[in-house]
């Protein structure tokens, strides 16, 4: 199905290190669709978050610009007055002008108001959380804290979103554990309804940022603990956006695309990524907290195979 313009598939991770990844020299964690993706497409060896944190980056990758240049820094908190101006252009929004359909299915975190959010930015649908998946007042270890707590006072239950509305509460790491499974549903699910017409499917999942969780399908599975094993649901997630591309042989026609929004959150220990071999992650401006794994794969413009080397950033996916 060729006759119409590429559809876009945009995978981003939060918080996964330069080193978590079988291409990139994981040993302990299986990645085989993103591996068998870095072999038949190109695999970017100096790509470059524009910042070492969520919002910003976020920022960056859909209008194209420095978020300096927009006004955005560090991570929105829930109830935030400011978020990305919706006179701002987005990646969506060109698309759409160009008969695409457009999806979010993830963490968006750009402004949770309603003038902020995905469907006043270019998007026909969004399912997911408006922030990330820490902001809620629940410990690291999935207990639900003191009503004097800081995290109590700062942050209500994590909202789902269909589109405008809070389609139920995540309160529990359990829930948590599900969130990989159901957008990746979802995901699916948008590639089956728009098989058709050209499509801009946008997958920002919520893991592996803290508190991580992982789906019974593959607790124990790798031999780095339960990050790995998140990391291994995610490749399986793509495994599964893969398929669905290539059952209605659209697998050629599309531009797949994989990175991260920064580096490791290191404070977390086994709990977090690995930059490895650079210095540093997430909130540092050292290689490990903005130089990030990014894929693509396009067979019908890309020559599989290629390690490119020259640096590329966040700013030149538009």
């Amino acid at each position: 199905k060729e006759e119409h313009p590429p559809n876009i598939v945009f995978i981003l991770t939060d918080d996964q290190g330069y080193g978590d990844l079988g291409a990139y020299g994981a040993s302990d964690i299986s990645t085989p669709h993103l591996d068998q993706m870095a072999s038949e497409g190109a695999l970017f060896t100096s790509y470059y978050a524009t910042q070492p944190v969520c919002s910003a980056s976020r920022a960056s990758i859909l209008t194209g610009c420095y978020p300096d240049r927009i006004g955005i820094h560090n991570a929105y908190s829930p109830g935030s007055k400011v978020g990305l101006n919706p006179d701002e252009t987005t990646l969506a929004e060109l698309l759409k002008e160009r008969g695409y359909k457009t999806g979010i299915f993830g963490k968006w975190h750009l402004g949770d108001h309603p003038k902020f959010m995905p469907l006043n930015q270019g998007f026909d649908e969004y399912f997911g959380i408006p922030y990330s998946n820490d902001m809620w007042p629940v410990d690291y270890e999935g207990n639900q804290v003191d009503k004097n707590h800081r995290k109590a006072k700062r942050y209500p239950q994590l909202p789902f979103f269909k589109n405008f509305d809070v389609v139920k509460e995540i309160k529990t790491l359990e829930d948590q554990a599900q969130l990989t499974t159901e957008l990746t549903e979802a995901a699916v699910d948008f590639i089956e309804r728009n098989k058709d017409t050209p499509f801009f499917l946008y997958v920002p999942h919520p893991m592996p940022h803290t508190p991580i969780a992982v789906s019974d399908k593959f607790k124990g599975k790798s031999g780095q603990g339960r990050y790995g094993d998140v990391i291994m649901e995610i490749d399986w997630s793509v495994g599964q956006i893969m398929n669905k591309l290539k059952e209605h042989q659209l697998d050629k026609n599309t531009i797949f695309i994989f990175t991260s929004d920064n580096g490791p959150w290191l404070n977390f220990g086994n709990h977090a990524g690995s930059a490895s071999p650079l210095r540093e992650g997430k909130g540092t401006a050292w290689e490990g907290g903005q130089r990030e794994p990014c894929v693509v794969s396009y067979p019908n413009g890309i020559e599989g195979g290629r390690v490119i080397d020259t640096p590329m950033m966040t700013i030149d996916l538009l």
